[in-house]
């Protein structure tokens, strides 16, 4: 049986603010614990309010390892003013911007799972580009343009340690969710068709890959 959050921890995940399915919840959990086994950090692409992190946290928590995440908290193309997924509530009402970072805090805060957590704040490419160590798990979850779903996979994909997983977030075959899904899923095919990675498992639009292989 897959492993599966204590009912505390899937009642904070429920309650966070953020757009992660239950189903494709536990199924992020399962992978990370079994990625937390390599004795390496886990991490994620795409924080917003810290709804998946508190999943990954505890999974890291039980490994004995820490949860990285990766975002701006500038908030991603869909969730500017005007567009479907706005939420006015995280604007920050001196600056008239996004500003996810504080909800974030209150989330892991509540879970009791700050301690488990490094906050990195900033745009992917850059920290990536100062990144040098081996990963358990990769998790991108961030922009879904071509230009962000693809610099998150160029700049974090290779990070990924022999036997980790690499999991892609709203996966969306289908030609007429280009906004929300089709770059994400053409970095799916991307991380296939080179070779290094190997498709685990698919929960609605959760992808996760296990690295078998050289070159990204």
């Amino acid at each position: 049986m897959p492993a599966a959050p204590e009912p505390e921890i899937l009642a904070a995940f429920e309650a966070a603010k953020g757009f992660m399915p239950v189903a494709e919840g536990l199924a992020v959990y399962a992978a990370a614990v079994e990625a937390g086994r390599l004795g390496l950090p886990l991490l994620e692409v795409g924080t917003y309010c810290g709804r998946s992190t508190i999943l990954l946290a505890d999974a890291a928590r039980r490994a004995g390892v820490s949860a990285l995440t990766v975002d701006h908290h500038r908030g991603s193309e869909e969730q500017q003013p005007g567009w479907e997924y706005h939420d006015p509530a995280t604007v920050d009402p001196e600056l008239g911007v996004m500003d996810t970072l504080p909800t974030f805090r209150r989330t892991l805060y509540r879970a009791g799972l700050e301690e488990h957590v490094v906050a990195l704040v900033g745009r992917s490419p850059q920290i990536a580009a100062c990144w040098r160590a081996p990963l358990g798990l990769v998790f991108i979850d961030g922009g879904h343009t071509d230009e962000h779903a693809t610099a998150d996979y160029e700049g974090w994909a290779p990070h990924v340690a022999e036997g980790g997983l690499l999991l892609v977030h709203d996966v969306f075959p289908d030609p007429q969710d280009e906004f929300t899904g089709q770059a994400p899923y053409r970095v799916y095919l991307r991380a296939l068709a080179s070779g290094a990675f190997t498709e685990v498992s698919a929960t609605d639009s959760l992808r996760v890959l296990r690295r078998t292989g050289p070159g990204v």
